[in-house]
């Protein structure tokens, strides 16, 4: 008997009843191509009728839209630090070996670092960011992502539950939840960890990020034994740049796969993983885009950057294996595949719909942009898409409007289970709040109630640490627990220390220095490829970046 879930549904398996017309691309298989109409009821896929046959007379009445274009499964992606993605492309100053050599950089701590730790745990900016990443995922067609994980005042910890699916805490017994961890593994702890690899169901971990000998020692350091690793099915190694031939073919032989992020790998260390290698190897891979200051806004754009890295390297992947990584890989990998990953009678209804209806369904997916996503739907309910598809669905009033290049679109974002934390914040008023927070950053600092560990030039904190504040016995405020800077002793995420429980010795963080000085204003990282402007100058100066991505990624984007 299926174990009941300790908190309500985040998801409902609630929706409207109705249809799409279009080009069905299953996902199933390469050649699993309907043309036809997708039936949605009650959050899942009711049937698929190829235009062929005849309506079945238990769908006759129900009202079938024309979308006039191509439907694929959601994106799930495996790889995102959410709360960071307000912040605009980073201008890498250098090549790095692995990701501790910019980590701790000034320039990191001044564009990233900082701002984050100030934003994020500044009243009001909290559940705008939050509210701004969300529909950031949205609008690139991405229905499932790893978790925000907040923080109050009065001591909780939770995950923001929101429309966007989180991989890390579901609250449904078919969708089991995922475990992340950043920190590298030690060769002391492997042992242990293995113990926590078989404890679940699936593990995402960081592993051997960089191109270093260090870099390939935390890959190294999960043997504990002649013959025994620390890895096994539920084991998924994020990056894995620095794994060679004989590592890839070790991970099959145990199980366990990966996700690839070639974007954000290009443009700090020069390059990538070993594709060829995983791929001969044949473990299952997804599609991370990591997170805006080094990766892409969505999994629509990694999805180009693979594409390109692909075609100049060999042609290793058909487009229906890049696809397959952002849909029916993942799904695999987090062991949802019997509920979403594919467009199947019975499955979730989790999908996006792309402009056009050419000869090559999966071509007209990787060229288009957020502008020629025509709808995004979580459950079965649209969320996102063209105003005039999104109003056929009932009354706009409760929807949002936002302009895309020129191309009206409609955000629904009401949610039956909504977070109190966000609540009916607009995308619009949070929008302004980020930006006006970025752009006046040091003026925020210098009156902001204060952060743990934020010290000035004579080491005294110049913030208020949150248990002495005023507002303490008040309602609780919540803060961001962020992925990378978390100060000594707030490092409260636990799924990022799962073996906490198992004792095993954690690093300490040193605390954190900033002073207002130091902080510049930033530019808010624009919600689309489509509507930044700015977008591929940045990836023209990127020193790292291969020239086939700096002139290829814009050819991408064909219909802009």
């Amino acid at each position: 008997m299926a174990k009941k879930p300790s908190k309500p549904p985040i998801d409902p398996l609630e929706s409207a009843r109705y249809g799409l017309h279009g080009t069905i691309v299953t996902m199933a298989g390469p050649n699993e191509i309907v043309k036809g109409t997708i039936y949605i009821n009650a959050a899942r896929i009711e049937a698929i009728v190829p235009d062929s046959k005849p309506v079945p007379d238990t769908l006759t009445g129900v009202p079938v839209y024309k979308t006039k274009g191509t439907i694929f499964p959601g994106f799930i992606e495996l790889h995102n630090h959410l709360s960071y993605n307000c912040l605009p492309m980073w201008n890498v100053p250098k090549r790095y070996e692995n990701r501790a050599q910019w980590s701790g950089i000034d320039p990191y701590k001044q564009n990233i670092s900082y701002p984050m730790n100030l934003l994020g745990k500044t009243k009001g900016y909290v559940e705008a960011i939050v509210r701004y990443v969300e529909c950031k995922c949205l609008a690139g067609g991405v229905t499932t992502s790893q978790g925000i994980m907040l923080f109050s005042n009065a001591g909780i910890k939770k995950y923001y539950r929101g429309i966007v699916r989180n991989v890390e805490e579901t609250a449904d017994t078919d969708l089991p939840n995922v475990v992340a961890r950043i920190p590298d593994i030690t060769a002391r702890d492997a042992e242990k960890f293995s113990r926590q690899i078989q404890k679940s169901s699936c593990l995402l971990l960081h592993l051997s990020e960089g191109t270093n000998a260090s870099a390939r020692r935390h890959f190294e350091n999960l043997q504990f034994r002649a013959n025994e690793w620390a890895i096994g099915p539920s084991l998924c190694g994020i990056h894995c740049v620095a794994l060679q031939k004989q590592d890839f073919n070790i991970m099959e032989q145990k199980g366990a796969s990966m996700v690839w992020s070639p974007f954000s790998n290009l443009l700090l260390y020069g390059q990538t993983a070993d594709i060829k290698s995983a791929k001969e190897s044949g473990i299952t891979i997804a599609l991370g885009s990591d997170w805006s200051p080094s990766g892409s806004k969505n999994l629509l754009g990694e999805l180009k950057v693979a594409k390109l890295y692909n075609e100049a390297n060999g042609k290793l992947f058909t487009d229906y294996e890049l696809v397959a990584m952002a849909t029916k890989n993942a799904a695999k990998i987090i062991k949802w595949d019997k509920e979403l990953g594919t467009l199947q009678k019975g499955k979730r209804a989790d999908l996006i719909v792309i402009k056009g209806q050419g000869n090559d369904p999966y071509k007209t997916l990787l060229q288009a942009s957020e502008k020629s996503i025509t709808l995004v739907a979580v459950n079965g309910t649209p969320r996102y898409g063209d105003a005039t598809l999104m109003r056929k669905f009932g009354s706009s009033s409760g929807m949002e409007k936002k302009t895309i290049n020129k191309k009206a679109k409609l955000f629904f974002l009401q949610q039956t289970t909504q977070d109190p934390v966000v609540g009916t914040l607009t995308l619009s008023a949070a929008t302004q709040r980020v930006k006006d927070g970025l752009l006046n950053i040091r003026k925020l600092a210098t009156r902001s109630l204060p952060l743990r560990g934020m010290l000035d030039k004579e080491g005294n904190r110049f913030l208020v640490p949150l248990k002495d504040r005023l507002e303490a016995t008040a309602e609780p405020e919540w803060v961001l627990v962020l992925d990378h800077n978390e100060d000594e002793g707030e490092a409260v995420r636990p799924n990022f220390d799962p073996m906490v429980k198992h004792g095993l010795p954690l690093k300490k963080l040193a605390p954190m220095e900033i002073t207002p000085d130091v902080l510049v204003p930033i530019k808010l990282d624009a919600l689309t490829v489509a509507g930044d402007s700015s977008f591929f100058k940045k990836v023209a100066g990127q020193m790292n970046l291969p020239d086939y991505i700096k002139t290829g990624l814009k050819k991408m984007y064909s219909d802009l």
